[in-house]
């Protein structure tokens, strides 16, 4: 159920453990790289981190050689962004790189590869409305054809719905999955949901260069949010020469779309560089906004009365807030997550522990944008309490943070690893990372925006 990132995934996976697998898509799938409605966020800035680009390449070999030859910029970090996080960053030499192109470029080149399979075959215009079986085993979805697909969906006959049996459903539907009622309709026991939303919005445009430092000096722009300064924004660059804007404030503090109101938006950010940049860029599009960032994660790893042949994957287990960049990439480490499970010799893929192993796999992503949306002013929902023991790490954390900008040896690199999702969380409490943080001084970082990067000596 969905055919997107998550979706065509998570298909090209059972594609190998099934004679068919049928990809349940309530848009038109589009022949280029266009947007679709159901995917209101790919208008705004999407990256590939390098967890995810190992994860791709090891799905669908190659897959990030092709991306670059199809002009996706590739940012290495921190030498290729202006970046501020509390401090601005030193851009010294890079330890990871992430892909900045369009969300709908990817997805396309991913589709592509994807549906090329004969064992897949795609229902477009077709919506599921509803799971079939009981409580104890799912066996199928109810599809209706949606209206104005074309010209016979506006027979109420062709709109009647009709039942797919299925051996295996997987809901990557997204963060609106209705999988959970669906679920309770049948008897069985809906996942527990945990919530917290900082009601960040978003406001997104393209815009192309006129400058003389962006994509030579630089190649992006980035300011964080953190507790004591919520606004966030940027300039990504894209596969086509143009450049994506992005501004971020949280609830009450949305920026607005109106061409002066966007512009004038920028100016709340830390240093007026990046307001200064689009008094001079040219608007390429409308400015475009978003506003669900809810961080939502639907417990199905745990104990409950649900049926077998049921998995839950992408934005459908779990959704991120999308400031931390790690949706695609979380996405791609499910499915490899779900081809690891199901090829598995030493254990039996049942239902629970391949529902498991997905939940893994969005586990630290969970960790990092939960963790710090609940520290923000005005987050609301119901994991927004700290544990006594969330104190101590937040502390250490911070140490962290304080260190991360000015250290490109140790603390850079090893907390970039964690944020890229490369390394595990456990990294940053080994040993050496721990006497750096707790004993080791606070380095200098640059005084104003490093408009240039820091040559090998320094």
């Amino acid at each position: 159920m969905g055919g997107s990132l998550a979706g065509l995934l998570a298909a090209h996976v059972l594609a190998g453990h099934a004679d068919r697998v049928t990809v349940v898509e309530r848009d038109r799938v589009p022949d280029g790289p266009q947007p679709r409605p159901g995917v209101p966020q790919s208008r705004h800035a999407h990256v590939l981190l390098e967890s995810g680009q190992l994860a791709l390449d090891s799905l669908l070999p190659g897959f990030t050689a092709e991306l670059r030859a199809a002009g996706a910029p590739r940012v290495g970090m921190p030498q290729d962004m202006v970046a501020w996080s509390g401090a601005w960053l030193r851009r010294t030499a890079p330890t990871t790189h992430i892909h900045t192109g369009s969300r709908t470029q990817l997805e396309h080149l991913v589709r592509r590869r994807v549906l090329a399979n004969p064992v897949i075959t795609t229902l477009e215009s077709t919506e599921t409305v509803g799971l079939t079986g009981d409580a104890s085993r799912v066996r199928g979805v109810l599809l209706r054809q949606r209206r104005g697909a074309d010209g016979a969906a506006d027979d109420p006959r062709v709109r009647q719905p009709r039942t797919l049996e299925a051996d295996l459903v997987v809901d990557a539907s997204g963060r609106g999955s209705r999988a959970p009622q669906w679920l309770a309709a049948l008897g069985a026991q809906p996942p527990q949901e945990e919530s917290i939303d900082t009601g960040q919005a978003y406001a997104s445009r393209v815009y192309r260069n006129t400058g003389a430092h962006l994509g030579t000096e630089a190649l992006a722009y980035w300011f964080y949010p953190s507790p004591s300064q919520t606004y966030a924004g940027g300039v990504l660059p894209l596969e086509d020469g143009n450049h994506l804007v992005a501004l971020a404030g949280l609830r009450g503090q949305e920026p607005p779309t109106d061409d002066a109101g966007f512009t004038a938006f920028a100016a709340r950010l830390p240093h007026p560089y990046l307001h200064e940049w689009l008094l001079t860029a040219e608007p390429q599009t409308p400015a475009h906004g978003f506003r669900s960032t809810a961080n939502l994660r639907r417990r199905y790893d745990r104990p409950g009365r649900r049926p077998a042949g049921f998995l839950a994957t992408g934005d459908a287990l779990c959704t991120f807030n999308p400031i931390y960049g790690q949706g695609m990439s979380v996405a791609a480490m499910s499915a490899v997550a779900l081809r690891d499970a199901l090829a598995d010799p030493r254990r039996r893929p049942t239902t629970r522990r391949v529902q498991r192993a997905l939940f893994d796999a969005s586990r630290q992503a969970w960790d990092i944008s939960a963790g710090a949306d609940r520290s923000m002013p005005g987050a609301v929902g119901n994991a927004v309490a700290s544990r006594a023991v969330d104190r101590p790490v937040g502390w250490y954390l911070d140490r962290v943070q304080q260190r991360y900008a000015g250290d490109p040896v140790l603390v850079g690199p090893v907390f970039r690893s964690v944020l890229t999702l490369t390394t595990p969380l456990s990294t940053l409490f080994a040993p050496r990372m721990a006497r750096a943080v707790l004993f080791g001084p606070v380095a200098g970082t640059p005084a104003a925006p490093p408009m240039r990067a820091e040559t090998a000596g320094g």
